[in-house]
C-alpha cells in the first residue's frame, strides 16, 4: 500500500473512533500519524491528538487536564481556515469556543453536556 494511502485511512480510522467518542482510540491513531509520519498539516494532526485527549480527561474527572489540553488544541487549529481533511475548520473553532466556555461553567463533570463534542 502507498504511503499517502496508509496516511488518509489512518485519519479517517481516527475520526471515525472520535465520532463513535472512542477519544483515546483516535488520539492513538491519530499519534501514530503524526509520529510516523512528517505531514505538512502535523500541527493539525496534533490539535485533533490534543482534542481528544481533552475528552479523555474529561471521562477521567480531570478538569485542569481538559482545559490545559483544549486550549493547547485551539492554537493549533488557528493557522487553518475553510474545510481542511474534509473538517469544517471555522465551524470547528467557534464549537471549541462554546466548548471552552462550557469547562469554565461546569461545576460537575458528570453534568457534561457530551453534544458539545465537535463533529469532525
Amino acid at each position: 500500500m502507498d504511503e499517502i494511502k496508509t496516511i488518509d485511512i489512518l485519519f479517517e480510522r481516527g475520526k471515525i473512533e472520535y465520532q463513535k467518542g472512542n477519544f483515546f482510540d483516535a488520539h492513538e491513531i491519530w499519534e501514530d500519524l503524526w509520529s510516523d509520519y512528517y505531514l505538512k498539516d502535523r500541527k493539525f494532526i496534533q490539535g485533533l491528538i490534543q482534542l481528544s485527549v481533552s475528552f479523555v480527561h474529561l471521562k477521567n474527572s480531570n478538569m485542569k487536564g481538559a482545559k490545559s489540553l483544549l486550549k493547547k488544541s485551539q492554537g493549533k487549529f488557528m493557522e487553518f481556515e475553510g474545510v481542511h481533511r474534509s473538517i469544517n475548520i471555522d465551524r470547528l473553532k467557534k464549537d471549541l469556543v462554546e466548548l471552552e466556555s462550557e469547562y469554565e461553567l461546569i461545576e460537575n463533570i458528570e453534568n457534561f453536556n457530551w453534544s458539545l463534542v465537535p463533529e469532525l
